[in-house]
């Protein structure tokens, strides 16, 4: 694109870089830079009226978001603690192998647990009192918000009532 020219009242050239901060070039082109309708009332607003952006070249405030980033079952001030989530599964072909006792089959419920910046996988057959760490299960997960992610596939992986 080429350049184009800048005319003040009257079309005559406007200094470069001056903007017409009265409106006169407007009134001299027959435009008027006042918007239709009624004139507002009151006093005029203070502050920006749009996000971040301001008629005055001045930064905005920072605007206080309360909350933001904030997980919804996290009290405010609470120190994060062991956090855990199950599921009931049946283990495919092979079944599943812990570190305490080998191989578990059948029916078995699976606890996804975070703690100390750890996620550990267990299982236990279905309503018994024992949990057995699985083998490979355990690994760093420094944001507890995953676990949920961590479980479902876990549950994907291990959970094959089909075979």
């Amino acid at each position: 694109m080429g350049e184009q020219a800048v005319t003040g009242a009257g079309g005559t050239p406007a200094p470069e870089k001056t903007p017409d901060a009265t409106g006169d070039d407007a009134a001299a082109a027959g435009t008027d830079p006042t918007p239709p309708g009624p004139a507002p009332s009151g006093p005029a607003p203070s502050g920006p009226a749009s996000a971040g952006m301001t008629a005055d070249g001045q930064q905005a405030a920072p605007a206080d978001v309360s909350g933001a980033g904030m997980s919804a079952d996290a009290a405010p001030g609470a120190p994060a603690g062991p956090a855990n989530r199950t599921a009931d599964i049946t283990a495919g072909p092979g079944g599943v192998m812990t570190d305490e006792v080998g191989v578990v089959t059948g029916e078995l419920t699976l606890r996804t647990e975070h703690a100390d910046g750890r996620v550990t996988l267990r299982v236990q057959y279905k309503d018994a009192d024992e949990w057995y760490a699985v083998t490979g299960g355990s690994a760093p997960l420094a944001d507890p918000a995953a676990l949920d992610a961590v479980h479902t596939v876990a549950v994907g992986l291990l959970n094959r009532p089909e075979g």
